[in-house]
């Protein structure tokens, strides 16, 4: 059986914490150091309806040039990203399980990971289902993460939790708690496809969770936000937020990583 703690910060504390940490200086990193990490911790991305095969080579042959952790792509080009980048560090994920809405049944859900892994995917990003756990159906949640991380088989599995939906601090550390204790390898703030997506608050409520479930249990889960950081200034910002509330074990991109695609040239021009 699954927890769900209750959060310990209110809003006000949350945005004080942020102010203060906002005005201290970086310190695993100079600011050339900071922009290449989170270049390499970039995924990639497009998940556009307008999606071809021109484009999804135009964003490989892109993160072979800028050296990004992964790209990500919708199911249908996952063979083909997969080819373009042989013998190369890059991942391949791709987005399943009702992206981006969560509002299919779980045997559909499970037959698109099913699809995206026999592809050659090699992270998987789902979105759990906000409207259940917003009822407050917690252990449908927690049994559909489970059951799409068994789907996952060799693929690492991000639980997307959409945290502009789910908007409160206590909400999103439940949800962050849950994903992780149903099996996520990673906890991912948003699809991109809301009005709302990263926020400050939302990553450090988010990285509260991985610190305490890591405190308790002994297992590291990676964080990515994505979405809303499109500017340097917001990308040190986030780095400080990481820095001071996890510890180094998340200096990588094998626990870090950031959904911002515009954001990969601004950083290589600055690196």
């Amino acid at each position: 059986m699954f927890k769900i703690p209750i959060y310990p910060f209110s809003r006000t504390e949350l945005n004080q914490r942020i102010k203060i940490i906002s005005k201290n200086e970086l310190q695993h990193f100079d600011e050339k150091s900071a922009y290449r990490f989170a270049l390499s911790c970039i995924d990639l991305t497009t998940l556009e309806g307008s999606d071809t095969q021109a484009r999804i080579d135009q964003l490989c042959k892109k993160a072979v040039a800028l050296q990004t952790a992964a790209v990500c792509v919708y199911p249908p080009f996952i063979r083909q990203a997969k080819e373009l980048l042989e013998d190369t560090p890059i991942k391949v994920a791709s987005v399943a399980g009702a992206f981006p809405s969560g509002q299919s049944p779980l045997f559909i859900k499970l037959a698109e990971v099913a699809y995206a892994v026999a592809e050659g995917a090699d992270e998987i990003d789902m979105v759990i289902s906000r409207g259940k756990f917003l009822e407050g159906n917690f252990e449908e949640v927690f049994n559909e993460i489970v059951a799409i991380k068994k789907e996952c088989r060799n693929a690492h599995l991000k639980v997307i939790l959409e945290t502009g939906e789910l908007i409160e601090p206590d909400l999103i550390f439940k949800a962050s708690y849950i994903a992780m204790q149903a099996g996520a390898d990673f906890i991912k703030t948003s699809t991109g496809k809301i009005a709302t997506n990263a926020t400050p608050e939302a990553f450090i409520v988010m990285l509260d969770a991985i610190n305490q479930y890591y405190n308790e249990t002994g297992i590291v889960v990676g964080m990515k936000p994505a979405g809303g950081i499109a500017d340097a200034e917001t990308t040190l910002l986030y780095l400080k937020i990481l820095e001071n509330t996890l510890n180094t074990k998340w200096l990588n991109k094998e626990y870090f990583r950031i959904g911002a695609s515009r954001l990969a040239d601004k950083l290589a021009e600055l690196k």
